[in-house]
């Protein structure tokens, strides 16, 4: 499991054969189904609003969308959005009354499944089965070798993909970051979705900065995916789409650019992103509302393009430190308003997504452990079945670190165990074990055979963080966390290459303007 070998062991596994043959063991790759963590595992055991609470938040969203409405559509989502039963009044608001919501409710795509280009890493967005992945847009990478924040470029965001390809407990890649080196808008999408297909084969997400460029970005991944027809029966990449601006607003080239992506067979992540006490009420239970409200508009609209597409209820409110006004991703405020929309998406039970594991700690610190651990155990806890920007932010969205990546991946494996929770069964809770060390025995579990057989599949261990004691920490050197990491990732990077079939590469390098390499 490790990558960077012997800097991962401790020193008292070295000198002992028989732990080292147990630690040889425990590295060897288990089969799928008994690995202590694994991608999908259900939630749900967190739930901060009480059954009146969300019906209480559902009746308020409704009454939104029948008085307020949203403003802005474009003039195709005014047509389809009025042909499927809304109403535009004199002020240029779409109205939505409460039986049409119902009604589209009813064909909204459930239990759906988020293709890999590898099916081992396709996701079931069912029930509370949670996926940790990444998203954003950071302007900055966080360069920890050179102690600095530089402008992100096609080929970090290239690097970040090929990091994420062996990390096992973060599941899925949207992009994270802006490819900053990339001048050309249409170059910078092209860019930015060849950089995530090059380097994993899990699930991808991606933007388009207009809609423009929808239908070149959709030849490169039919080029990818070996045509149309094979695209369309996998699709391998979701538009995140921020197709609303908080609050109650329609975006009207997000708009745009969602309805050619439905009708080519891409997934959709219906993105309200406001944020408390700016673009979104303050109390947290009301931010939640207009999230809600704002996502069901996005029920209506994709359902009224094609009933039963693929979509994801993406209410993804932010909130802001109320003192400065600034965003604060890594507070508790945020993960009990991802925790309350993850229970929102089980209420009307459509796969859905929020933020969470995001940090305000400009670097890979104590903070940023304590804001990216909490967050996410809640959003894990809570069932939410696509936990985004979990790994790798800092300074509020702004900066991305690829090593703290890379230490994400260790955070988010003991997440994942905390989701799994106690297998209570007759074996687990039989006494024999307790009556062979006790009546006569060592006085002790450590070699037992119930203990050597549970190492592996209910245990799980951190590749990058350490437990040495003090004396064997002192006995390697002194490791620091950081140190780890950074020889972590830059040992996934010398490995990792391309997940393009080399001909493909070279006919899309061709045809197209890439800045990575």
């Amino acid at each position: 499991m490790s990558d960077i070998g012997e800097v991962c062991e401790p020193a008292r596994a070295r000198r002992s054969g028989g732990r080292a043959s147990r630690v040889a063991e425990r590295s060897a790759p288990l089969a799928e189904n008994l690995r202590p963590v694994r991608p999908g595992l259900p939630g749900g055991q967190y739930r901060p609003l009480t059954e009146a609470g969300m019906a209480k938040i559902h009746a308020s969203a409704l009454e939104a969308l029948e008085q307020i409405g949203l403003s802005q559509a474009p003039p195709s989502g005014v047509e389809l959005l009025t042909g499927a039963g809304a109403v535009q009044g004199d002020d240029g608001r779409i109205r939505f009354p409460r039986a049409l919501v119902e009604d589209m409710l009813a064909v909204a795509a459930r239990d759906i499944t988020l293709h890999g280009r590898d099916p081992k890493h396709d996701l079931h967005l069912t029930g509370t089965n949670v996926h940790f992945g990444t998203a954003g847009a950071a302007v900055h990478i966080v360069d920890l070798e050179r102690n600095e924040y530089r402008d992100s470029t096609a080929q970090d965001l290239y690097d970040a993909a090929r990091i994420t390809q062996h990390l096992d407990n973060v599941h899925f890649f949207q992009r994270a970051m802006v490819c900053r080196d990339v001048t050309d808008n249409y170059d910078m999408d092209i860019n930015t979705l060849y950089a995530c297909l090059s380097g994993t084969t899990k699930h991808v997400g991606t933007s388009f900065s207009d809609p423009a460029h929808v239908e070149g970005c959709f030849d490169l991944l039919h080029t990818v995916a070996g045509g149309e027809q094979a695209w369309r029966a996998r699709p391998f990449v979701s538009n995140s789409n921020c197709f609303v601006v908080p609050p109650m607003k329609f975006a009207e080239e997000s708009c745009i650019t969602m309805e050619k992506c439905i009708r080519k067979g891409m997934p959709m992540l219906l993105l309200s992103a406001g944020q408390a006490g700016a673009t979104a009420p303050a109390p947290i239970a009301l931010a939640i509302v207009q999230a809600v409200a704002e996502c069901l508009a996005g029920v209506v609209y994709v359902n009224a393009i094609r009933p039963g597409a693929p979509a994801i209820f993406g209410t993804w409110p932010f909130v802001s430190d109320l003192r400065t006004g600034a965003m604060s991703g890594g507070s508790a405020e945020q993960a009990l308003l991802t925790a309350g929309c993850a229970q929102m998406h089980r209420f009307y039970n459509l796969p859905g997504g929020a933020a969470s594991g995001i940090s305000d700690s400009k670097l890979p610190d104590m903070q940023a452990g304590w804001e990216q651990g909490i967050t996410n155990v809640l959003a894990g806890l809570s069932g939410l079945n696509m936990c985004y920007e979990a790994v790798g932010m800092h300074a509020s969205l702004l900066g991305f670190c690829l090593e703290s990546l890379v230490l994400g991946d260790d955070i988010l494996g003991q997440v994942m165990r905390c989701v799994r929770g106690i297998d209570v069964t007759e074996e687990s809770t039989s006494i024999e074990a307790m009556k062979q060390v006790c009546l006569g025995g060592p006085g002790h579990y450590l070699g037992s055979d119930q203990t050597l057989a549970l190492m592996q599949t209910e245990y799980i261990y951190p590749v990058v963080g350490n437990r040495m004691s003090p004396k064997e920490w002192v006995e390697a050197g002194k490791p620091l966390l950081l140190d780890r990491a950074i020889a972590r990732k830059n040992s996934i990077l010398a490995k990792a290459g391309s997940q393009i079939d080399p001909e493909i590469d070279a006919a899309i390098r061709a045809a197209y303007n890439i800045h990575f390499t």
